[in-house]
Formats: structure tokens, sequence, C-alpha cells
């Protein structure tokens, strides 16, 4: 066969970079609903990260596209960043009591609670699509549940949602089941 590589030279022929295409990422790529994508797809080959818009403006996502294909570890990676970010991103000055974007759009009555709910199920829905069981996806779903119905509350279920944190404590349930299995 003509186009194999030694060992010693990577396909591209190119130095290891810290951006990378789906070619050259390492594990399975999983899409959005956890289904693997094989190397080289029909989907990979027709899309290249790049489409024409509208009246010939170029867009290209290869470099950074939070929702394209990701590997596993990415995923994983994302997941427990907007857990941070939801969660603990911020500091009270003058305090160790930290917040996140859930504690300031639960300021808003009602429809504030409802968005911080939507965006923990995204979480949950993530954990699913990388092959979390029940007992684990029903774990997470509790701890959603009660901080959305307790954030409803007035005052009280705002300063809950800070203490609370229902979105790192799922990604380290999450965390915690996936170091049990093999890689």
């Amino acid at each position: 066969m003509q186009d194999q590589v030694s060992p010693s030279r990577r396909a591209s022929g190119r130095a290891s970079q810290a951006n990378f295409s789906a070619k050259e990422a390492r594990g399975p790529i999983i899409d959005q609903d956890g289904r693997e994508i094989p190397q080289g797809g029909q989907f990979q080959s027709s899309f290249n990260g790049a489409f024409a818009g509208p009246g010939g403006v170029r867009f290209d996502f290869q470099g950074a596209n939070p929702f394209g294909n990701l590997t596993r570890e990415q995923r994983i990676a994302r997941l427990e960043a907007v857990a941070k970010l939801l969660d603990v991103a911020f500091v009270v000055p003058g305090t160790n009591i930290r917040y996140g974007i859930d504690g300031i759009i639960g300021l808003i009555p009602v429809v504030g609670d409802l968005i911080a709910t939507a965006l923990s199920l995204w979480l949950v829905r993530e954990a699913r699509a990388l092959g979390a069981p029940w007992h684990v996806i029903t774990r997470m779903l509790g701890n959603v549940a009660v901080e959305g119905v307790i954030g409803m509350v007035p005052v009280a279920g705002d300063a809950f949602d800070v203490l609370f944190r229902a979105n790192m404590r799922n990604a380290k349930i999450l965390r915690r089941w996936l170091d049990t299995q093999p890689r």
C-alpha cells in the first residue's frame, strides 16, 4: 500500500499543535446524541467544518466550535466548565462565598429559575449522551429538581441556589461514575 505512514511520523507530516481537527483527534468522536462518528465518514468529508452563508460569507467552525463533534474527554471538560460557570464562577468581594450565573439568573422571579433549571437539565442530557446509567441520571435529576423547586421561593430560594450548587454536584457524580469505567 502506498499510503502507509511510518510509526515515527504523523499522517499529516506536521508537528503537534494545540488546535487539531477531527482527523487528528485522539479517541472516538461522539456526536451530540452520544453516537460514535466513524473517521472519514460522509459528514466529515462533505462539511469540513465550514460552509458558505448568504451573500458568499464563509463561516468556518474548524477551530472553535463548542457544539461540533468532540471526543469524550472534550465533552466531559465542556460539561465541567459549564457546571463551574453556572455555580462557582464568581466570588462575593471580601468573602469566600462563590456564586455563578445560575445564582444571578435566579434573581429574576420565576422565569430566571426556569432558565437556570433548563441549563442544569442540559448538563443532565449531556451526561446521558455520554452513556451514564439510569441511577446516575436519576441522582442528577434529583439535584436539579431540588434546586429548581426550592429556588422558586423568593429570597431564601436564591440563597439556596448559591449554596446548594446542583451543577457542581452533578459534575462530581458524573466524574465519579466515569472514573469507574474502563477507558
